[in-house]
């Protein structure tokens, strides 16, 4: 079974909402793409016209950035798209597919900026031209990358983007390693100055400081990526789901849970084992409790839910019997328990279709009590009562809408009990060569059932006595409170 559909009023209301979402967040990955393009090229300007290593790496750096968001942008506007029949989970996977590609480059900018930092530190020394040019345009930079984070976790929060989020870490750190960019050029400078050598390294150093931040998040964003392709999810998720589900009153057990996430959304599955006394109709109510339990612990969850009927300890012999009647799909009535001589026996009356020939009926029935007896060794027989489950309906004759000698002797037949107050109702029909009789018939409030069965029982017995014509009496007893006649 499945979550239920939701209603078509309130889906088309969040269509909108869900318009403007996708929309906020193609607009802020082209805002996040323009800029790196701006802050790229003016590095590498930066970078060539001071030779600093540092500011060149830092320019490669927002390269990596201005692949990284084209991958972004090109990832949330593939992954709003809508299921279809090739990707009948929908397109969300291409967002953790961008941030894996972003780590891929992320890695061969870190081995291009290690090489060249090795190269000048330890093979070769390279001049740098000191000037003020690269410093406003750093220090553009963090602003930039400052306002990219923020507006990139902010629309990441609202739509739960991956991608997003990724960029808007990434774009944070970015500033630490600008920062050290500027902290090198600074070193190197005073070093010039005032004669110290050693801090000629400063600028190298500084490229490895940007490399080593790159290679940190790259092996975070590369865990993460391969982590969501692999359908990997923390542990306590799953147990927060879990623990929703089992406080649904009436779930037996979580007998499986599965959860994978694709771009911003979530896809659980889940076992749920069940009483199997509960109807269809119970189960399915209980089913939509379940769903809303996931999406409290995976907010917009995609939920499939799968049922198995298992046994509870609670069950008694009588709920034992009608399991069995129902894997049989027939319906059972009259069901008693007897105990004669420390023996159990079982009688029930088992409805089957008019149009079944005797023979067919007996070789059912007789299967049926086998059944019986093995799954509820405590019995040691079973008498089964066979009745016709009517498979047409019937349509009254006209001749007679009631009959006044039928009615008499029914009110004269419900007088001889103390219990009831009156017989009302009353209703004679015949169909084809049956006469049929229904009624309501008043009792006290606090009857027992088992006394109320026994008085209509014996009142139809007693009218039968005297009316034996009547094939069919259907009694409807009602309490004295609710009688408004």
């Amino acid at each position: 079974m499945t979550s239920a559909v939701p209603n078509s009023r309130a889906t088309e209301s969040s269509l909108p909402s869900l318009a403007a979402l996708s929309a906020e967040k193609r607009q802020v990955a082209r805002n996040s793409m323009a800029a790196a393009a701006a802050m790229t090229l003016l590095k590498f300007a930066a970078g060539l016209l001071s030779g600093s290593l540092g500011v060149l790496s830092d320019a490669a750096h927002s390269g990596l950035d201005l692949i990284a968001a084209a991958l972004t942008y090109f990832s949330v506007q593939v992954s709003d798209k809508p299921a279809d029949e090739d990707h009948t989970y929908g397109h969300g996977k291409i967002e953790n597919l961008s941030a894996f590609g972003e780590a891929g480059l992320m890695a061969v900018s870190c081995a291009w900026i290690i090489w060249e930092a090795m190269q000048r530190i330890f093979f070769r020394s390279v001049e740098l031209h000191h000037s003020l040019l690269p410093v406003p345009v750093l220090l553009l930079s963090i602003g930039v990358d400052f306002w990219r984070s923020r507006k990139l976790g902010a629309v990441a929060t609202r739509t739960g983007s991956p991608a997003l989020a990724t960029d808007a870490f990434h774009f944070a750190s970015d500033i630490w390693a600008t920062l050290a960019v500027l902290a090198g050029l600074g070193f190197t400078w005073a070093g010039a100055r005032f004669g110290v050598g050693a801090l000629r390294y400063a600028d190298p150093l500084a490229a490895l400081a940007v490399s080593v931040l790159i290679l940190r998040m790259t092996v975070r964003l590369g865990h993460e990526a391969v982590g969501a392709l692999m359908d990997e999810i923390p542990a306590e998720t799953r147990r927060r789901l879990v623990r929703e589900v089992e406080r649904v009153d009436g779930v037996l057990a979580v007998e499986r849970a599965r959860v994978r996430r694709a771009g911003a959304g979530y896809f659980a599955d889940l076992t749920l084992a069940l009483p199997r006394r509960f109807t269809f109709e119970h189960t399915g109510e209980l089913v939509e409790a379940a769903t809303a339990a996931v999406q409290r612990a995976l907010p917009k969850a995609d939920v499939v839910i799968h049922t198995v009927p298992r046994e509870t300890r609670a069950e008694s012999i009588f709920d034992r019997v009608r399991a069995v009647a129902a894997r049989n799909n027939v319906s059972v009535h009259e069901l008693s328990v007897r105990s004669h001589h420390g023996r159990l026996q079982v009688e029930l009356h088992v409805e089957l279709e008019e149009s079944r020939s005797l023979r067919e009926a007996h070789s059912f029935v007789c299967a049926l009590e086998a059944q019986i007896l093995r799954n509820v060794p405590e019995i040691d027989s079973v008498l089964t009562h066979i009745e016709s489950e009517p498979a047409t309906i019937e349509q009254p004759e006209e001749v007679a809408v009631e009959d006044r000698k039928i009615e008499q002797v029914l009110r004269s037949a419900a007088a001889g009990f103390p219990e009831i107050a009156d017989v009302h109702a009353i209703a004679v029909g015949r169909t084809r060569d049956h006469i049929s009789l229904t009624c309501h018939c008043t009792l006290p409030d606090e009857l027992p059932m088992r006394r109320v069965h026994e008085v209509i029982t014996e009142l139809e017995d007693r009218f039968k006595l005297e009316c034996p014509e009547v094939y069919r009496v259907t009694i409807h007893p009602e309490p004295a409170t609710d009688n408004t006649r």
